[in-house]
């Protein structure tokens, strides 16, 4: 019996030893050392060509990037489900896409779901996977040189093969920003390359290239299948010897080679321009993929990648001398007699490039809030509609195919709540992001694919129809006025009734009171009276000049980006508002633009658009006239409201946190409601208007929500599927 037990434990021994060996470290033996691997797509020039069975064949990706998070998780907790990805998988196939793309190791239930989908239909799903650079290495004091940053980089390169392979296991935690799990599903048949890196941050490629500058061979990578030429510096040395350990690692361990891009984008795009912009832009690095050769033994070959977005930095709008880079002709670049920039920008590309270009980001958010303005063609980053992100997706499409790419990925197949915008994020807190959607938020509203609140349809759409409004709803009135209110994770909503209302004739004010600590019970401008002191007003004062208006203290803009928007320090005692003060101010959003190269002055101030204007039209998604970014609309004898919670100064509505004083703390602290008060008058008489309480309650953590396939979607599909039936 000893003896049994000896014998049986070493086999355990063995067994755990093989398999932390194989599936967790990645050893093994290389058994025909000789063996030449096999491809069945490689690149032909500025071609891409996949094998058909006989023959290889000219291929465009028609791609759609894809994220890992759902409401009320964050993208790192992978919590998206096998038959979500088959059904999504399946959305994506029928819109005419032939390409996923994801960049970085998924949960294992991705590459499960993947496998199921494909494994038995003739016309499979492709996937172009990437590999990840954690956000805090690229940001540290690292360089691309440091072992911190090139050995994780080449780790997780291997892993990244292993798993798409079905030879790995990850243990929860094991790689920074990627999932875990069993990965025993090899999927590699329809995988047809990789995207290695991120886009990189200019600093991080001009410290690495100026730390290494006169060590010498810093700047020099030969290897079996990547080489740099004399004119690549130290961190395109890097990217070359990590493109060669992907392509020799899986060679010599899977037999088979895929396709390689080095991720790039505008900011180390590989071309110079005038001085000023340079400046403005910061642009201080450049990352040169032809600098990055490849040998005969490297059968599928490179390509380019580049994330491209019409609006920024769309350097070409503030150049006024084209022929320096190469346009002696501008002609073919207008669109309805408007040059479009990022037609042209795309054209430098491929023009520069000698290898296939693949626009592997591109697109347009349907968030309410905007962050950057496409000058010439309004394909803005943000407030667009669902039908105007359809038709940008396609206008930029178009572009890109007349430009000479590849191929291109949109991004991005579904909304993601946690995301996070750099003119919204002070407001908000960053730790509750994945519990409401925050539609002032661009960077929420990329997907073509929505989730809207509620398990099953959202507790009211603004259509004009009160039907799904009770008397308990009510919670104001004022001579013939009544309000009603109620909200979700995404919008607060009201409901105006008035015998006959008309919103072009009758004017209506619905003074709201949410923080104790200031507002005014006086509206100045209006003469108006209110019997408690309102932090917001908002107007309905006809179908184009409606909006949601702010006491002047409690206005976050000012309190954050006086001196970039106002041109003083709000914090200065004699310009803080006082605490009553009857003045409400339009709410201001900042957007980032070049207004010093538009005005050749460097001390221009930032460039803002009105977000609490009121856009009217029907907000119903079944509606055939829906407009995705209305705000209201009239029916009969009544007006319906929409609002999102931050336009309120919510932090977390699903914990009811609110904006405190900004004068007591010198900028944001939260502090939390049980209850707000509203009211709703005419501004007629001068009656005051009494605000009523309306207890509020948030969801922690417990959000509900239903998938939409935007009008965006069918946009796009209609283009795809048409182009491939034809």
């Amino acid at each position: 019996m000893k003896k049994f037990i000896i014998i049986v434990s070493i086999i355990v021994l063995l067994a755990l030893g093989f398999d932390t060996a194989y599936y967790r470290l990645g050893w093994y033996i290389n058994l025909t050392p000789g063996e030449v691997p096999t491809t069945f797509v490689r690149t032909e020039g500025d071609q891409i060509l996949m094998y058909d069975g006989e023959d290889y064949e000219p291929f465009e990706i028609k791609g759609v990037n894809m994220g890992s998070g759902k409401p009320g998780e964050w993208s790192t907790d992978f919590a998206i489900d096998k038959e979500t990805y088959k059904r999504w998988f399946r959305y994506i196939q029928e819109m005419g896409a032939n390409t996923i793309r994801v960049y970085t190791v998924q949960q294992d239930v991705f590459y499960n779901a993947f496998y199921e989908y494909n494994k038995d239909n003739e016309n499979p799903l492709w996937l172009i996977h990437g590999v990840w650079v954690n956000d805090y290495v690229q940001n540290s004091h690292r360089d691309a040189l440091h072992q911190g940053f090139k050995e994780r980089f080449l780790s997780d390169c291997r892993t990244m093969l292993d798993v798409i392979h079905g030879n790995k296991k990850i243990g929860l935690g094991r790689m920074a920003s990627a999932g875990s799990g069993v990965y025993m599903n090899d999927i590699s048949q329809w995988v047809i390359g990789y995207i290695l890196g991120v886009e990189w941050e200019d600093v991080t490629v001009a410290y690495t290239n100026e730390q290494y500058a006169d060590i010498k061979g810093a700047n020099e990578y030969e290897g079996k299948y990547f080489y740099t030429s004399p004119e690549a510096p130290p961190f395109e040395a890097m990217l070359a010897e990590v493109g060669d350990k992907v392509v020799e690692y899986e060679s010599n361990r899977y037999k088979t080679q895929k396709l390689v891009a080095f991720s790039n984008w505008p900011t180390t795009d590989p071309f110079r321009y005038p001085e000023d912009i340079e400046r403005f832009f910061m642009k201080c690095a450049e990352v040169d993929v032809e600098h990055i050769n490849t040998t005969e033994s490297f059968l599928s070959g490179q390509f380019v990648s580049y994330h491209v977005y019409p609006y920024y930095p769309d350097y070409l709008a503030y150049i006024s001398d084209w022929s320096e880079l190469g346009f002696d002709d501008l002609s073919p670049y207008y669109t309805d007699g408007v040059l479009n920039t990022y037609r042209a920008y795309l054209t430098m590309l491929t023009r520069y490039h000698t290898m296939p270009v693949v626009i592997s980001e591109f697109g347009v958010s349907t968030g309410r809030g905007m962050a950057q303005r496409e000058m010439n063609l309004g394909r803005n980053q943000g407030n667009m509609s669902e039908k105007e992100q359809g038709q940008a997706i396609v206008d930029c499409y178009e572009d890109i195919k007349a430009a000479g790419c590849s191929g291109c990925c949109v991004f991005a197949w579904q909304d993601e709540w946690f995301k996070r915008t750099w003119n919204t994020m002070y407001a908000v807190n960053l730790k509750r992001d994945p519990y409401w959607s925050d539609y002032q938020t661009n960077e929420q509203y990329f997907g073509l694919l929505s989730f809207d609140p509620g398990k099953e349809e959202s507790v009211c759409y603004v259509d004009g129809s009160d039907e799904e409004w009770t008397k308990d709803d009510l919670v104001a009135e004022y001579n013939d006025l009544q309000l009603s209110m109620k909200y979700d994770e995404k919008f607060i909503y009201f409901l105006v009734r008035k015998d006959g209302l008309s919103i072009d004739s009758d004017k209506i004010y619905i003074p709201i009171d949410t923080t104790p600590k200031s507002g005014s019970s006086y509206y100045e401008e209006k003469d108006m009276l209110f019997d408690r002191a309102a932090d917001f007003v908002i107007q309905l004062e006809g179908k184009e000049n409606s909006r949601v208006r702010v006491q002047e203290r409690y206005e976050v803009l000012r309190s954050n980006y006086s001196e970039n928007v106002y041109e003083f320090n709000a914090y200065l005692k004699k310009n803080i508002p006082a605490k009553d003060s009857p003045r409400f101010t339009d709410i201001d959003m900042i957007l980032q633009t070049a207004t010093p190269l538009i005005y050749n002055n460097l001390q221009a101030p930032a460039e803002v658009f009105e977000t609490g204007k009121l856009t009217y039209g029907n907000a119903n998604p079944s509606s055939p006239d829906f407009n995705s970014l209305a705000d209201f609309m009239e029916g009969d004898g009544v007006v319906e409201i929409k609002l999102p919670w931050q336009l309120l100064n919510f932090s977390d509505p699903s914990r009811m946190t609110i904006h405190d004083d900004y004068y007591e703390h010198y900028g944001i602290e939260y502090i939390e409601i049980n209850k707000m008060y509203v009211g709703v008058t005419d501004g007629s008489g001068g009656k005051r208007a009494e605000l009523k309480s309306v207890p509020l309650k948030g969801w922690e953590n417990s959000v509900t929500y239903h998938e939409r396939l935007k009008s965006s979607y069918y946009v796009l599909q209609k283009l795809w599927r048409d182009n491939n039936e034809g």
